[in-house]
């Protein structure tokens, strides 16, 4: 319902997305030697989806709640991601 904490979620979100690539220090390029990702990679898409169809709705009761819970579940990606991965990577290496 805030409009400046709309646009700077809108701004953040966007701007997450440029600097994954600058963070991204995984021994491995791809998913698949990191199961907890894969599975993280399908929460994300689900939150994504989630987060399409409740942009859709009306601004009403239970949709404004289910809106800011998808949000934190959606930048808790990029903060998890990483940490996960630093985790397997250590895992594997030791």
């Amino acid at each position: 319902p805030n409009k400046l904490g709309g646009v700077t979620a809108l701004v953040m979100s966007i701007a997450i997305l440029f600097l994954m690539p600058l963070l991204h220090t995984n021994q491995s390029q791809g998913l698949q030697f990191y199961p907890l990702n894969q599975i993280l990679f399908w929460y994300m898409v689900i939150t994504i989806i989630l987060l399409t169809w409740i942009g859709a709705r009306p601004v009403e009761t239970p949709y404004i709640l289910t809106g800011q819970i998808l949000t934190v579940l959606y930048f808790s990606y990029y903060i998890l991601n990483p940490i996960i991965s630093k985790f397997w990577d250590n895992l594997l290496n030791n």
